[in-house]
């Protein structure tokens, strides 16, 4: 079957899979957008509420469909799975949300779906690899949303620090999204300025100050989930980026969790690392330069992650 590039679908219409259907309506990116879930009725009802604000937005068609629907999606983004509730980690989540991986899965590929597969559901380096395992799809096509929100927290705290637009900011968070990512300081810049020189210029901040901000992105979802029971805007956000930059093919370099094959002495597991993004989804792993310090967060950070994979039995 064709593969449409302007059809895509979202399983799973809780916070995350709603509010990452209103960031792509918002965007015009698709001309078709197929709304799944285990619940006919709420996914129906999402659809019914985006539609009806179509007339200040793109022309597109949203509607609730099945998995029949996904055979020509040139990407379906997994938002299915139980959340976060405050007091746990995303780790704790494996044995639901892989359980409920493991009944979606062959939906899709028994309808010989061969497009993108975006994983957004928690722990999402830990569901990505068994996404690919399971599929059978080629690793460029199985992907997960990783550390691309990290990193926008990111951008933002140290642009609000800095007194400058968070878009001149240039830094990455890597590793699992969860409690052992690593911020990327050595490569860090604001609009081509080294970061020390330019907490110099600004007089803030040292270095102290950039471990709290590291530590505030760190905890940033335990702080949100404390507050309001979830987190959904800022993912809706960061997968409709990753969504440009598939379908605009822009070739963008952005922190997904993707497969390991030997990248950084490491295999086995998927982990948030800088790759293109294109059309075909992911081009290539990158492996910047690390400094020691930072090479080792990312080893222990993997460590950490395979084990729970093995326990996993994945």
């Amino acid at each position: 079957m064709m593969i449409d590039v302007r059809k895509a679908a979202i399983i799973g219409c809780g916070f995350v899979g709603a509010s990452i259907a209103f960031s792509l309506m918002q965007r015009g990116l698709y001309s078709e957008l197929v709304l799944i879930d285990s619940d006919r009725e709420k996914a129906a009802g999402e659809a019914m509420d985006l539609s009806h604000g179509l007339p200040y937005a793109a022309s597109m068609q949203i509607y609730a469909g099945t998995y029949d629907d996904t055979a020509d999606c040139s990407m379906v983004i997994l938002a299915a799975g139980a959340s976060q509730k405050p007091g746990e980690t995303r780790l704790d989540l494996i044995g639901r949300n892989t359980a409920i991986l493991r009944r979606i899965l062959p939906e899709l590929t028994g309808r010989g779906f061969q497009g993108i597969l975006l994983v957004v559901s928690n722990p999402v380096d830990v569901l990505t690899y068994a996404a690919w395992r399971l599929s059978g799809l080629p690793a460029g096509q199985v992907f997960g949303s990783g550390t691309v929100l990290d990193t926008a927290r990111l951008k933002y705290l140290l642009g609000q620090e800095l007194g400058v637009d968070s878009r001149n900011v240039h830094a990455a968070i890597l590793g699992e999204h969860g409690d052992s990512e690593l911020a990327v300081w050595s490569s860090a810049n604001i609009s081509s300025i080294d970061l020390d020189r330019f907490c110099q210029l600004r007089g803030r901040p040292d270095r102290a100050g950039l471990d709290r901000i590291y530590r505030e992105v760190r905890d940033s979802a335990y702080e949100i989930i404390r507050r309001k029971g979830a987190t959904y805007y800022g993912i809706a956000m960061a997968v409709a980026r990753i969504a440009e930059c598939i379908v605009r093919d822009e070739r963008a370099m952005l922190p997904v969790s993707v497969l390991l094959q030997g990248q950084y002495g490491l295999d086995g597991l998927c982990l948030s690392i800088p790759a293109i993004v294109g059309r075909n989804g992911v081009e290539s792993v990158l492996e910047i330069p690390l400094d020691p310090g930072e090479r080792q967060a990312l080893l222990d950070s993997a460590a950490r992650l395979k084990a729970v994979i093995r326990d996993a039995g994945l």
